[in-house]
C-alpha cells in the first residue's frame, strides 16, 4: 500500500486513537461525548479542559480526557505532554497507561507505546481495550498477524464490539484487502454503540474502492455536506496524484 493511502488510513481511522473507550464512570461518558462533537465543539470542549487541567494537572480524568482531545484536533505532542505528567502521578493505573500509550502512538513512538500498553494489562484479568490497543500499535509496526490475533482474543472477550471489529477491518485495509475490511467494517457500523469514528472508517473504504457516491452518503450521515464532500475530494486527489487505487488493485491481485 502507498505511503498517502497508509497515512489516509491512519488518519481516517484513527488506528491507536481510536483504540478504546476508557473504563471510570465519567471519563467513558466524557470519551463518548467527544467522539460524537464537530470541530468547533471539539475545541470549545479542548479550551474546558485546559482551564481545568491547569488547575489541577493531576487528576486522572481531567487529564485523560484533555489529552484524547488533543489527539482528536491532531495536537498529538501536546497530548503526549499532558499524559506524561499524568503517569508521574498515576504510575500504575491502568486507564492511565492506556492513554498514555495512545497518546505515545499517535506521538509516533510505536515501540514504546507498545511498552506502556503492556504495562497496563494484567494476564489474569485481561482487558479487551488494552488488547485492541496492543493489535492496532502493532498493526502500525507492521506486525499483521500478530495484531490480528489480539483482536481476536478481544472479541473473545468482547463479542462483536464495533472498536475492535473496526480497528480489524482497518488492519485489513492497511494490507491493501479492502473487501475483507469493509466486510469487517459494516459489521461493526451494524452494532449498538458504533460511534463517528467507525462510520468515517467504512467511508474511507468504500471510497479507496471506488464507490465515491456510496461513500459520501455514509460520510453526511455522521458529517456536514461541507466536510464530506471535503474528504471524499481530498481521497480523489490523493489516489489520482499517486496512483494509489492501481497499486491496491494490484497488490490485491498477487494475494
Amino acid at each position: 500500500m502507498s505511503t498517502g493511502i497508509l497515512a489516509i488510513a491512519l488518519l481516517a481511522s484513527g488506528c491507536a486513537n481510536n483504540v478504546s473507550r476508557q473504563t471510570t464512570g465519567s471519563i467513558a461518558r466524557s470519551s463518548e461525548q467527544l467522539s460524537t462533537m464537530n470541530a468547533t465543539q471539539l475545541l470549545k470542549a479542548e479550551s474546558k479542559f485546559a482551564a481545568a487541567y491547569k488547575a489541577n494537572p493531576k487528576d486522572k480524568a481531567t487529564g485523560i480526557n484533555y489529552a484524547t482531545v488533543l489527539r482528536m484536533v491532531g495536537r498529538d505532542s501536546q497530548a503526549l505532554a499532558v499524559m506524561q505528567q499524568v503517569a508521574i502521578a498515576h504510575p500504575s493505573d491502568r486507564d492511565v497507561l492506556a492513554s498514555y500509550g495512545k497518546a505515545q502512538a499517535a506521538a509516533g513512538q510505536l515501540e514504546a507505546a507498545l511498552s506502556t500498553i503492556k504495562r497496563a494489562q494484567t494476564p489474569d484479568r485481561p482487558d479487551w481495550k488494552l488488547l485492541s490497543a496492543e493489535a492496532a500499535i502493532l498493526d502500525q509496526l507492521g506486525k499483521t498477524e500478530q495484531a490480528r490475533g489480539l483482536y481476536r482474543q478481544a472479541l473473545d472477550l468482547a463479542p462483536d464490539e464495533p472498536t475492535i471489529l473496526s480497528n480489524l477491518g482497518m488492519s485489513y485495509l492497511l494490507t491493501g484487502d479492502l473487501r475483507t475490511s469493509e466486510t469487517y467494517l459494516k459489521k461493526a457500523v451494524a452494532r449498538p454503540g458504533a460511534d463517528s469514528r467507525v462510520r468515517q472508517n467504512l467511508a474511507l473504504v468504500v471510497g479507496l474502492q471506488g464507490r465515491f457516491d456510496e461513500a459520501q452518503r455514509i460520510a453526511q450521515s455522521e458529517l456536514s455536506r461541507e466536510q464530506a464532500d471535503a474528504n471524499m475530494a481530498y481521497l480523489r486527489t490523493m489516489l489520482a496524484q499517486q496512483n494509489a487505487w492501481a497499486k491496491l488493485e494490484d497488490k490485491k491481485n498477487t494475494n
